[in-house]
């Protein structure tokens, strides 16, 4: 039994946004599965595919790659998506630890993947970029979790509260401090990619 009635994720405005924004974030990583196991066959795809939505979890900071395991866990179980986010980035980094001592070379297989690799092998200054993400995660999950509490955005309390000074954080410090380590690790790498 569904502890968010199914009626309620269509009936419900803030719920149906979140149901979107999942079915939009599934459809993306599936069709990103499909895309890379027709080089690397499936295994190698799905490991591929699993790394890449470890650096989303780690690099950007906003909860969408932990977002597929938190909704549906929150939809079926109730449990609040903060503590769902924690388990995601637990497994995230397990998952990359033991890439990284028993197949580091999978990491050559995309530039993406080549890009995290030298994020998780420099940690000063660039875990500064994943401890910034971290900080927007969790942040951005405080949030989601209230949309699914609620029917109608305006009854978003929380939301109407910290907005201001959330989109200050998000978009003022994290972002900028993300770009200014992005640049950096552009630098590092050699890469001619402007920003």
């Amino acid at each position: 039994m569904l502890k968010v009635p199914f009626k309620d994720l269509v009936n419900h405005e803030t719920k149906r946004n979140s149901l979107t924004k999942f079915l939009l974030l599934l459809t993306v990583v599936v069709v990103y599965f499909i895309f890379i196991s027709q080089k690397y066959g499936v295994e190698g795809g799905f490991l591929i595919t699993l790394l890449t939505w470890s650096f989303f979890v780690f690099c950007t900071p906003i909860a969408d790659a932990g977002f597929l395991l938190d909704f549906p866990v929150r939809i079926i179980t109730g449990m609040r998506m903060i503590y769902t986010e924690i388990f995601v980035w637990i497994f995230a980094a397990v998952l990359n630890i033991a890439m990284l001592v028993f197949n580091p070379e999978i990491y050559n297989s995309t530039f993406l993947l080549q890009l995290f690799h030298y994020i998780l092998t420099h940690p000063v200054p660039m875990w500064s970029i994943i401890i910034l993400s971290a900080l927007g995660t969790f942040l951005s999950i405080y949030f989601a979790d209230e949309m699914v509490d609620v029917v109608e955005h305006k009854q978003r309390k929380k939301f109407q509260k910290y907005a201001n000074k959330y989109s200050i954080i998000i978009f003022v410090f994290i972002f900028a401090g993300i770009l200014a380590l992005y640049r950096y690790l552009i630098d590092q790498m050699h890469l001619n990619i402007p920003l």
